[in-house]
């Protein structure tokens, strides 16, 4: 049998045949950069298989999903799959799964440089000494160039999956307290779970790492931000809906919070006028602290080791949304 692999990630046909490393015949078709829905729906209508867009520039809606009468599998290839309805994909039984934990390591680096950078006002220090500046010595400065010790600080984190457990293992080595809330009861080394309440009322850092989906749009609003210690700081390396960026920007500016570390914004590319880039105390990334050469190779062997599972006739790894064996219809 030929299976017909849609892939709507920027790879290659030959990235893509060798993910099957000669084991499976397939027929590949690729699609084009957006605009260019209806060669979704095209591609998709009779594929056996779906790579999704890891760059969430495809949608793959109800619409899509009700033509997809051959689908075993919408395979992400990335950790978030809020470019896929994938409750529709539950309904009409096909399952739904991401990379988890392919760029854990790359996205828990990022997010502890991210710490220490705004902690210790590195970026901002960086930029003044270009300029010229030198005041390591003013008296009358000092407070300015002042940082603080990750290891004297109460890091939150919220959502202790792949990513979140590697941040905590970090954090641990610093000798934080660390503190988590998660939807799920974990035991987690050096780590304790609380209600989202405490972790806001009592971290110096909060740092986001749960999925995007509708319990968790703009979880972190502007009530949330009002409940966060005076002085703390907020980083997001999962997904912007997850941060009202209005309210952040609010609470950014009248001192409530010390700063914030953004990898992922409400809007991509962030838009050339948002306040959020005149900011000396917010560390920015455009959407890449999972980018390493490292996460990218493991990520073709993760979304390759599904496929060929599927095909191979086994259940999937990392489902998200129930399905363990496709209906064809």
């Amino acid at each position: 049998m030929q299976a017909r692999v849609a892939c709507l990630s920027p790879y290659d046909e030959s990235t893509v045949r060798a993910m099957f490393a000669g084991r499976h015949r397939v027929e590949v078709v690729l699609v084009p950069p957006p605009p260019a829905q209806s060669e979704v729906a095209a591609a998709c209508a009779h594929a056996e298989l779906v790579i999704a867009d890891r760059r969430h520039k495809h949608q793959i809606d109800r619409q899509i999903l009700e033509r997809m009468d051959r689908c075993l599998l919408i395979q992400q290839a990335a950790v978030g799959f809020d470019s896929i309805d994938h409750r529709a994909a539950a309904d009409l039984g096909i399952p739904v799964a991401n990379a988890a934990g392919y760029n854990k390591d790359s996205v828990a680096d990022w997010t502890v440089m991210a710490m220490i950078a705004l902690i210790r006002r590195s970026f901002w220090l960086d930029r003044r000494l270009r300029a010229g500046d030198w005041h390591a010595e003013d008296p009358l400065r000092g407070a300015e160039t002042m940082g603080r010790e990750l290891g004297s600080m109460t890091i939150g984190i919220i959502g202790m999956g792949n990513i979140g457990s590697a941040v905590a293992q970090r954090v641990a080595a610093f000798s934080a307290r660390i503190l988590f809330a998660d939807t799920v009861a974990r035991t987690v080394a050096n780590a304790v779970q609380v209600d989202l309440e405490t972790l806001l009322r009592e971290s110096d850092i909060v740092c986001v790492h749960a999925p995007l989906d509708i319990d968790t749009k703009a979880l972190m609003g502007k009530e949330a931000l009002a409940r966060m210690k005076t002085g703390s700081y907020l980083i997001n390396a999962a997904r912007g809906a997850i941060v009202d960026e209005k309210a952040l920007v609010e609470a950014l500016r009248s001192g409530h919070l010390a700063g914030a570390g953004l990898d992922v914004f409400e809007v991509e590319p962030l838009p050339g006028d948002s306040p959020l880039r005149s900011m000396d105390n917010v560390v920015l990334a455009p959407h890449r602290a999972g980018a390493t050469l490292e996460a990218d190779l493991r990520l073709i062997d993760v979304v390759g080791e599904n496929l060929v599972r599927v095909l191979d006739g086994r259940p999937p790894l990392h489902v998200v949304n129930g399905v363990v064996a496709a209906t064809v219809r």
